[in-house]
């Protein structure tokens, strides 16, 4: 295992040299955030954003994201174009010497919370999510923006549930897997690995089907195309939010396989009735317990990245929902302190 640390490119108000400064800090997990959906990235930009970051003394191996078109989730006739775009970005990504590409395949909108700084007794503020809110909130509002969700004007929106109408979930899975059949071969050839992200959270959202939610589905997604490339971004806070998961044998079981090529670390509470807060990562809170997810990891040699996913914002920081520095910070210390403790066993 090895730990790395999500950022947000140049504009992020982290810098590059705090992070660095994170005792066992690896690598940075990022993106070409100013690139639009579907364009294919090049080589030359790619490896300028990488050596930028290089200079800090962080690897970055880890695309976190190359977002999926909707055309493609789909099925539109057009997709075609946009897989090849998709290919190349495979490809040149692979040139460049990433190792790692996540992606996901929620239609149209990513993560979803009802709040993005819910008070809590200590002081601190999280994302949380509270089902009745979510079911309250017209998604077809230009004024309703949240961190994960791409801007779409109201029309495009509209436009985007009606196209939905006809897509259920093994619609869904029908393009997943044409998607997958065209771009898994590139990946393999090339030696990247594909990390699909579950569904956050893994069930369905303003009538949109979602269909990475449990481990039958990651199942069903790697026997799609049966290669070591074709694997999972194991999140526990986007599975752990369903209490018929059980994240623990979920990691017992891929991590075996060598099919998760990357971790997310985030701990949640949940609160009943499909409503969840984002936690702190130790275990007297929460409905994961790091200390076995991770042994169940080291058990098998894991040798990947690990992220601590989403943090509190504690001592008056400010900055991107989520994302602040200090308590994702003391989330990747407290995961490295006990991969140490196993280490010394």
């Amino acid at each position: 295992m090895y730990m790395t640390f999500r950022w947000y490119g140049p504009n992020d108000p982290i810098s590059l040299d705090y992070i660095s400064q994170i005792p066992k800090m690896k690598g940075i997990v990022s993106s070409l955030h100013d690139e639009a959906t579907g364009d294919a990235w090049s080589y030359e930009k790619i490896k300028m954003y990488k050596e930028n970051i290089e200079k800090s003394g962080l690897n970055f191996k880890v695309i976190e994201s190359v977002p999926v078109h909707e055309d493609i989730k789909l099925g539109r006739s057009s997709r075609d174009k946009y897989i090849e775009n998709y290919i190349t970005t495979i490809k040149n990504l692979a040139k460049a010497g990433l190792e790692v590409i996540t992606y996901n395949f929620m239609p149209v909108f990513d993560w979803t919370r009802s709040s993005l700084d819910t008070q809590h007794t200590d002081g601190s503020n999280s994302l949380t999510y509270k089902h009745k809110d979510v079911l309250a909130m017209d998604p077809t509002s230009p004024d309703l923006t949240l961190p994960a969700w791409v801007k779409y004007s109201k029309e495009e929106l509209l436009s985007l549930f009606e196209a939905y109408k006809n897509v259920d979930s093994e619609g869904l899975w029908k393009n997943l897997e044409y998607f997958l059949k065209a771009i898994v071969p590139t990946a393999h050839e090339y030696g990247i690995k594909l990390a699909i992200h579950p569904d956050d959270p893994p069930w369905s959202i303003f009538g949109l089907p979602r269909i990475i939610v449990n481990k039958a589905s990651l199942e069903r997604v790697l026997s799609i195309v049966d290669v070591p490339e074709n694997g999972l971004c194991l999140c526990t806070g986007s599975l752990g939010v369903d209490p018929n998961n059980d994240c623990e044998d979920i990691v017992k079981t891929f991590a075996s396989r060598k099919r998760i090529h990357f971790v997310h670390a985030r701990n949640v509470s949940i609160d009943g009735n499909n409503d969840f807060s984002e936690v702190k990562h130790t275990n007297d809170v929460g409905a994961i317990n790091f200390v076995k997810i991770l042994k169940a990891y080291h058990d098998v040699d894991f040798d990947g990245p690990i992220r601590p996913d989403h943090g509190r914002m504690i001592w008056g920081e400010t900055g991107l929902a989520g994302y602040g520095l200090y308590d994702r910070a003391l989330g990747a210390m407290y995961l490295q302190g006990i991969w140490d403790a196993l280490d010394s066993k």
